[in-house]
């Protein structure tokens, strides 16, 4: 069973490397998605039948220790029971259904091996999630499942509303890895080795006696919440799935409409025991449930789109299943998304017919054409606007229009005042940033000195300077050279200030180093390349569309956002895990900050990667005669 565990996840990973050797022919690319979806499929119905043979047990594999100190241990841990089980084999089918449909479907599409490369690293990072068996693991699959997902929404990149859309999903993506981020930590500092996730049951076991205190468990479970409403597009983040429709239809149908959608639900099936244990978490659960259906189902029907309402109809089954999951109903929430998988699959690779269908109809028929009355609409029921009484009509119709404004609110909330505080720094001259850090530590030593504090205590202002630093980035809108020294330069600021906090830990932030600086080194040099005959030096952020005429150097600077935001490519994502595993021994509150700055700049480096290397190459040519 172990062997067939290590190859259900290394073929999609062959997959997506054979494809990235291999030209840019159609039937060869076809050809290799073929055999490596077979074999993937063959492999998993072996993993599921010898696992039923077995018994159907919670079967736990721990292939070897990556990474190991005196008092921190990161185990590559795999684990399978019936949830992962029903997860695997959607993927499978699904999957193998849309490789097939693609390789007709993108016949003579620019962008055919690039399509096949994401999809293959998706099923990749979609595989370590569901057999993931602590939440670190699962967190590698995360990320990876999230950058597939910003780069098929940015698929049409000569279009600039794929981008700008991509960079919407994927900053909420960032927001859902503070949760994820901070949930992890958490669980090391309360559970310290058993926070495998064969072992959640048997530690919340005993009712009497919790694992944690109420308030840690809270807070632990709406961390854990946070990023399932993200990755789900619960509300409040109901807006960015309709908008990630932008990528093909057949990403559409296996991001958003099948798997990537319900990964919310498996988070919180995952980690059921820690957030269960209290009725309050389950309370918040099903509200945001709850609050999701009622909006997603009246914003479905203004949808002007097939595939607006498609998106809107799979993010209101997702809040069901957050209520069922509220309301303990576990075994119907995989039944559940069983079933609105495969539907929402098949009603996206379908709507292109249908469209086509209907205007077909339209053009051969003398009389007005009223999509409603159509027989392929007959059992929809009657619109909810004309449920309400008259008075209220007009203003459901706006709020549906506007999607209860949450995206405003989002905004609003979370990321204008960041913009703006991150504005208010860059506007200061390099003397005032200079002179206000030297006072800041000045200060900070004079208080150590008066009051006896332990150095420990510098790290507090390296750690308002890092974050500091990450908001300057966040706001740059001027030279993409500044926003990647301010990323490589806070993230060196959060290796020293967990240096004064543990002087013994310098062994790990120098492995955490070894993933950043190369990659800072490696942007800045592909910078000075991609601008060194630079013609929009007065407009630095416009579209300049690289990734087509400077393909190679592009790709470059994609593997250096890569090595900037921690990706599982990188030592920085275990030396990510190192900091804030000292961070939770030596200096709890650093946590927050550090995970702050390892979100505001993935953010900032992939605005700097779409600007630059996305867009149209004739519009540059017109723009520069």
């Amino acid at each position: 069973m172990n062997g067939l565990i290590l190859t259900s996840l290394a073929l999609p990973l062959l997959g997506f490397i054979l494809i990235f050797l291999s030209d840019s022919y159609e039937k060869r690319i076809a050809r290799i998605s073929f055999w490596c979806t077979h074999a993937m499929g063959l492999s998993l119905v072996g993993l599921l039948l010898t696992w039923a043979s077995a018994g159907f047990p919670s079967h736990e594999y721990a292939w070897f220790t990556l990474y190991e100190t005196s008092d921190y241990r990161f185990p590559i841990l795999f684990y399978l029971d019936k949830i992962g089980a029903v997860y695997l084999f959607s993927v499978w089918a699904i999957f193998s259904i849309i490789v097939k449909y693609c390789r007709v479907y993108l016949h003579r599409e620019a962008g055919y091996q690039r399509f096949f490369m994401t999809i293959f690293s998706f099923v990749f990072g979609l595989n370590i999630v569901i057999l993931s068996g602590s939440i670190d693991i699962l967190f590698a699959g995360w990320e990876i499942v999230g950058i597939s997902s910003f780069l098929l929404i940015a698929f049409y990149r000569h279009r600039v509303q794929p981008v700008r859309n991509a960079l919407r999903a994927y900053t909420i993506y960032r927001f859902c890895d503070l949760g994820l981020l901070l949930g992890a930590w958490l669980s090391h500092l309360l559970f310290h080795e058993s926070q495998r996730f064969s072992q959640l049951a048997e530690l919340f076991s005993n009712p009497a006696l919790p694992p944690a205190g109420y308030a840690a468990l809270l807070l632990v479970s709406a961390l854990i919440l946070i990023a399932a409403m993200g990755k789900s597009a619960q509300f409040p983040f109901c807006f960015w799935l309709p908008r990630a429709m932008e990528g093909p239809t057949p990403s559409s149908a296996i991001f958003y409409g099948a798997l990537s959608v319900h990964l919310g639900v498996f988070l919180l099936l995952r980690t059921l025991p820690i957030w269960s244990y209290y009725y309050l978490p389950r309370f918040m659960v099903f509200i945001i449930g709850l609050l999701t259906v009622i909006v997603a189902s009246v914003s479905e029907k203004t949808q002007s789109n097939i595939k607006g309402q498609i998106a809107y109809a799979s993010i209101t089954q997702v809040g069901f299943m957050f209520m069922e999951l509220a309301l303990g109903l576990e075994s119907l929430v995989l039944v559940h998304f069983f079933g609105n998988a495969f539907l929402r699959c098949y009603q996206l690779l379908v709507s292109p017919s249908i469209v086509v269908h209907l205007l077909r109809v339209e053009s051969a028929t003398d009389a007005d054409f009223n999509i409603n009355k159509s027989p392929l609409f007959r059992f929809l029921p009657e619109s909810l606007r004309h449920t309400v009484p008259e008075v209220l009509q007009n203003s459901l119709y706006v709020f549906s229009l506007q999607e209860g404004q949450l995206e405003m609110l989002v905004r609003a909330v979370l990321w204008s005042p960041l913009k703006r505080l991150g504005s208010s720094i860059n506007r200061m001259s390099s003397t005032d940033k200079v002179l206000y850090s030297l006072a800041g530590f000045a200060l900070v030593e004079v208080l150590l000195l008066t009051f006896g504090f332990d150095q420990s205590y510098v790290a507090l202002p390296l750690s308002a300077l890092m974050v500091l630093i990450s908001l300057g980035a966040f706001s740059e809108k001027h030279s993409p050279y500044k926003v990647w020294h301010a990323i490589g330069a806070s993230s060196l600021l959060a290796g020293l200030a967990i240096c004064f906090l543990n002087p013994e830990a310098w062994a790990d932030v120098l492995l955490f180093a070894s993933g950043i600086v190369p990659a800072w080194i490696l942007g800045i040099i592909v910078l000075s390349k991609l601008l060194e005959n630079d013609v929009f030096a007065d407009r630095p952020f416009t579209y300049r569309a690289f990734a087509e005429t400077q393909p190679t150097l592009s790709i470059l600077l994609f593997v250096s956002f890569l090595g900037l935001v921690g990706f599982p490519i990188s030592p920085a994502f275990l030396g990510e895990d190192l900091l804030l595993s000292h961070a939770s021994n030596f200096g709890p509150w650093f946590a927050l900050p550090l995970t702050i700055t390892f979100v505001i700049n993935g953010i900032a480096a992939a605005r700097v990667f779409l600007r630059l290397c996305m867009g149209r190459p004739t519009e540059l040519r017109d723009s520069q005669q």
